[in-house]
């Protein structure tokens, strides 16, 4: 009777330590979903604020032209892509545009154009062909823009990097002379400096670092800047290292020429200033002083007449 009774203790027990685990097995499992569900919306609440936290051009206007480039890249022959993606290198990729997010924001442009030219023929009462004509005007004159602003940069991007050019020649032949290899010395001298040429040596110097040829490197430089100083630079390099001619006194000598030719260039434009300040001299100065000079004699000779 004894054995029955504690037999069936025991079973009960056991019955009520499982039916007690399942429960609380349960109750943790409802407890970590419930810890994952908040953790996930944490988590997503820490994205949101992360996308918030962005700038608008880059939450809103990038994946915008980003779309609208891809729709675009599709229509556009290579040949007009590939002379943009040149220009867009001479220029330095301004604000991280490449070739078919520039296609996007030149549409926009145009369009904005196309806009503000029907909206003056519309507020002037035109008709429909003057309004077509305001239509094409505007057209021509976003594509125009978007092109002068490139070639501005460009042009800008030129003359920073000519005039930085001599300097950074200068760091670069002390550096070698000082017994460094070449590039080592490039290395030093893309981490003191700043500036549209040292992003771009830092950028040689990194493709170098990646197992590029030290040649086709700096021919990539040369195509990069579109600068003649930079090519006649890279030119003797290579020259020099086929040679086995001083890198040293090579890029002391390429330091010199092109601070000269610096001198150069600025003597050229103090020459050119006189001539540029007749057009002005013509056409404001001139009359003004005609009207201050000869107006009281006019004026004189007319009561007199």
């Amino acid at each position: 009777m004894m054995k029955v009774v504690l037999c069936s203790f025991l079973f009960f027990t056991t019955l009520a330590l499982a039916f007690f685990q399942n429960k609380l097995r349960g109750k943790k499992l409802f407890l970590s979903r419930l810890q994952n569900i908040a953790r996930s919306r944490n988590m997503q609440d820490e994205l949101v604020d992360d996308e918030l936290s962005k700038p608008f051009f880059e939450r809103i206007i990038s994946p915008f032209l980003e779309w609208v480039s891809q729709a675009i890249a599709r229509h556009l022959p290579t040949k007009n892509r590939d002379k943009l993606q040149q220009m867009l290198q001479l220029a330095g990729y301004p604000g991280n545009l490449h070739v078919h997010e520039f296609q996007a924001l030149q549409l926009g442009v145009i369009i904005l154009f196309m806009l503000g030219f029907w909206l003056l023929a519309y507020l002037r009462h035109q008709g429909a062909v003057g309004q077509l004509f305001q239509l094409l005007i505007g057209a021509i004159m976003g594509i125009l823009f978007m092109r002068y602003y490139l070639t501005v940069r460009i042009r800008k991007r030129q003359e920073t990097i000519e005039k930085e050019l001599p300097a950074m020649l200068d760091l670069l032949s002390v550096s070698v002379e000082a017994g460094l290899g070449f590039d080592a010395a490039l290395e030093r001298v893309v981490s003191k400096a700043e500036g549209e040429l040292s992003d771009e040596l830092r950028r040689t110097f990194k493709d170098i670092q990646r197992g590029k040829s030290r040649r086709q490197a700096l021919k990539d430089l040369a195509e990069r800047t579109g600068v003649e100083d930079v090519h006649s630079f890279v030119g003797a390099i290579i020259q020099a290292e086929q040679l086995g001619v001083s890198i040293g006194k090579v890029v002391h000598t390429q330091a010199e020429q092109a601070r000269q030719k610096r001198r150069q260039r600025v003597e050229e434009k103090t020459m050119k200033a006189p001539v540029k300040m007749l057009i002005p001299l013509v056409l404001f100065i001139f009359p003004t002083i005609f009207i201050v000079l000869l107006g009281p004699a006019l004026i004189n000779l007319m009561e007199f007449l």
